[in-house]
């Protein structure tokens, strides 16, 4: 897909960007079609469509309430890795081990 962006301004309205977009036909096709089942206009539509997307996006971040929490750390640990952390003394090994590979021979 390809995009130009022109700014317009209008008198006593808040600026209103134009973006044409170029979208194969056959996304053309659809997306005309499920605006119309949803009773929107297609740049109504792609406007909605886009508003859900950035909402998706930024959703996830927000941790707000006590469930929030719980429910970012159950994601957390659904997510692959070690099933338990290594003791603090293996982190230690690791990171000592890293530093004297960096020095140079004295």
């Amino acid at each position: 897909m390809m995009c130009k962006v022109f700014t317009h301004l209008r008198e006593g309205t808040a600026p209103v960007t134009r973006v044409q977009l170029v979208v194969p036909d056959v996304d053309h096709a659809r997306f005309v079609r499920q605006a119309r089942r949803e009773g929107m206009s297609l740049s109504a539509w792609l406007r909605s469509a886009a508003h859900d997307r950035l909402e998706r996006a930024t959703a996830s971040s927000r941790i707000r309430t006590p469930e929030d929490l719980a429910a970012f750390f159950a994601r957390c640990d659904a997510l692959p890795g070690p099933v338990v952390e290594p003791d603090w003394e293996e982190h230690l090994a690791v990171m000592e081990q890293s530093r004297r590979r960096g020095r140079a021979p004295t």
